[in-house]
């Protein structure tokens, strides 16, 4: 069977049979974790081995784990600092920071694909505006070039760790002060403005080859009517054509409220899948996920199925007691915890 085009998550730390009954549909295609979802690493690593077991090609295991307030995995797990820390120390020595960049990655990727993770949606591509209630810390920089710099350099050690990376949320989320999972958000700039500023270090990214990009639950009236995730304009006509993208475009939770002018489940994930996602995430509705599997019809393409199947995590992971062995993995662990200091914590 192979992949649908449908993420759904898991209800607890260990599969039950209403998980295995959705996992085994053909409409599913991942599994997105949560904080709930973990206990300690050999639970982990049990709960991503029962997830891959349920069918063959396996299906992909993600998470949110950027670092910072976005980090579901965190008892036994290296605390990865919020990125905007990145972005400070590249204003004093860029070099420094895009090692530090780096460093960061591998540590976030090996010890995710120590546990049977496939991949982490990160890194967050949006400019640090300082309005932003979502995004925050979370960005690198307000800089374009700091931004592809950094992103590009962890995107450097995640593929070192063994993961392909997501950029998140294009066309740009940080402009906007609404949180897209509680309100709507409008950004009222024209094309132009997005173009020669947010846009950018996505543009930067996708010419460095850039697997995976989601884009934002956020409106841009100028442009289209619809939130990017549902526009064909804006993933097809501008992120396929126009900046030459042909990695996998996931949709962010179609249950998160600025999903919600789309209409019921299944008209969303159509309009999304309609629009040019490549897979179409549900998180956090058990009723809403059978809906959606009950109603949606839909053929995923062979092109799809291609982009998706490089998104299953590469090399063969070490452990984490081998990564503990091994002495530039212990120097980069030292390296990274000087860096920032982490606080707080959003959307467990």
């Amino acid at each position: 069977m192979s992949l649908g085009p449908v993420m759904l998550d898991v209800v607890g730390t260990e599969l039950t049979d209403d998980d295995i009954r959705r996992l085994k549909h053909p409409l599913v295609g991942g599994v997105i974790l949560f904080k709930r979802n973990y206990e300690n690493n050999a639970q982990l690593k049990a709960l991503t081995a029962s997830i891959h077991a349920v069918r063959q090609p396996p299906l992909l295991i993600a998470v949110d784990h950027e670092g910072g307030r976005v980090q579901r995995f965190r008892e036994g797990f290296t605390k990865i600092p919020p990125m905007r820390e990145f972005g400070k120390i590249w204003d004093k020595n860029p070099k420094k920071a895009k090692e530090l960049a780096t460093e960061a990655g591998w540590i976030l990727a090996a010890e995710l694909r120590a546990h049977g993770v496939d991949f982490s949606f990160t890194p967050v591509l949006d400019m640090d505006y300082g309005d932003s209630l979502v995004i925050g810390d979370r960005a690198f920089h307000l800089n374009p070039q700091a931004i592809s710099d950094l992103a590009y350099a962890l995107m450097q050690g995640l593929k070192k760790g063994g993961m392909p990376a997501v950029g998140k949320h294009f066309p740009g989320h940080g402009f906007v002060v609404a949180d897209s999972h509680v309100s709507m958000p409008v950004d009222e700039r024209d094309f132009d403005q997005i173009a020669q500023h947010d846009m950018q270090p996505f543009r930067m990214l996708i010419d460095d080859g850039i697997q995976a990009i989601m884009p934002a639950h956020v409106i841009y009236p100028k442009v289209d009517s619809k939130p990017a995730g549902f526009s064909p304009r804006w993933l097809q006509k501008i992120l396929r054509e126009r900046l030459g993208f042909n990695g996998v475009i996931f949709s962010d939770d179609l249950s998160m409220e600025a999903a919600t002018a789309g209409g019921d489940v299944t008209t969303r994930a159509l309009a999304a899948l309609t629009a040019g996602c490549d897979m179409v995430l549900l998180c956090n509705q058990p009723a809403m996920a059978d809906e959606l599997l009950d109603n949606l019809s839909w053929t995923i393409s062979a092109q799809s199925l291609s982009r998706l199947a490089r998104m299953h995590g590469h090399k063969h992971p070490l452990s984490m007691d081998g990564l503990h062995e091994s002495a530039d993995f212990v120097r980069a662990l030292h390296q990274v915890a000087q860096v920032g200091v982490v606080e707080g914590e959003l959307f467990a």
